[in-house]
């Protein structure tokens, strides 16, 4: 199975007591090559162009990010402080996005290890976003007629505002969040279908509302699902509010993954958010997804 990582996506040297997990890419990526080696085949992606970016961002924002003329406000809005390794980790990242989504096309399932930028806007970052790289890959497929039409599925506890926002133009682009409702952002945008939930919605609940989102998915019949996995969901994580247990992670994974394989529609996935401080506790969540992809 295809699966596409680069070293950059843990190399941010962050202040100490930051909110960002940066470790928990290579920890996955040791898990994957430790217990999954035999199922997944690592790929290294290519940059990301900003001609490519600018294609869902605003040009002179992408310039601005790039150089590091941001000002200091647009830096504290995305929260991490800029840095020539911080650009290297994004283009990357987002590299890795559009790659991992045209594979998928030809594999039916592909995935890559970072990723889920659904909090960035055309012209801004924000909550730890820079460029949206859901959005650029679907774009991207489309513009080079790979498909017509691509369904962004945002399982991450927050609502993909930023997607909803990058994509509410393209009538080819297609964007479906579960969120919780009491959560950021507390502005909420619009997505073309929108499942809020609230504080301390179970497994069960969850699994239900996910059936009604497939439900959605077989009236848009998209060519690709970009899906994005975010850990956040489970009851332990300090910025999800759900009371989703581990099993209820590895069970919403599957039955995404089993709903492509019986619709036929090609899957590439992305890890998605995820803050526990207990890094090892927040990495074995992640890990559903790659289990699922298992059967593991």
């Amino acid at each position: 199975m295809p699966i596409f990582y680069h070293p950059s996506y843990s190399a941010l040297d962050l202040p100490e007591n930051h909110r960002f997990p940066i470790q928990k890419y290579a920890l996955i990526y040791d898990f994957i090559t430790t217990e999954l080696a035999e199922e997944f085949d690592f790929i290294t992606p290519s940059k990301a162009t900003l001609e490519k970016i600018a294609s869902v961002h605003d040009a002179n924002y992408v310039s601005q990010f790039v150089n590091g003329t941001l000002d200091s406000k647009a830096i504290r809005k995305i929260g991490f402080p800029w840095s020539p390794t911080l650009v290297e980790r994004t283009l990357y990242s987002i590299g890795a996005s559009i790659q991992g989504a045209e594979t998928a096309l030809a594999t039916k399932i592909a995935c890559q290890i970072s990723g889920g930028y659904h909090h960035s806007y055309p012209s801004f970052g924000s909550g730890f976003c820079i460029f949206n790289d859901l959005v650029i890959a679907a774009r991207h497929l489309i513009d080079t007629s790979q498909c017509e039409k691509v369904v962004i599925l945002d399982l991450d506890v927050h609502q993909g505002d930023g997607s909803a926002v990058c994509a509410e133009k393209f009538d080819d682009i297609v964007t479906i969040s579960i969120h919780c409702q009491q959560n950021f952002p507390a502005k909420k945008q619009h997505s073309d279908y929108d499942f809020s939930l609230d504080k301390n919605t179970n497994s069960q609940e969850y699994l239900n509302a996910l059936q009604q989102c497939f439900i959605s998915i077989l009236i848009e019949q998209p060519d690709i699902i970009l899906y994005n996995a975010g850990a956040d969901i489970f009851r332990q994580d300090e910025l999800g509010y759900f009371d989703v247990c581990l099993t209820g992670v590895k069970e919403r994974d599957s039955a995404v993954i089993n709903f492509c394989h019986q619709q036929d529609i090609p899957l590439f996935t992305v890890s998605g958010g995820g803050y526990q401080r207990d890094i090892m506790s927040l990495v074995s969540v992640h890990n559903q997804l790659y289990l699922s992809m298992t059967n593991g």
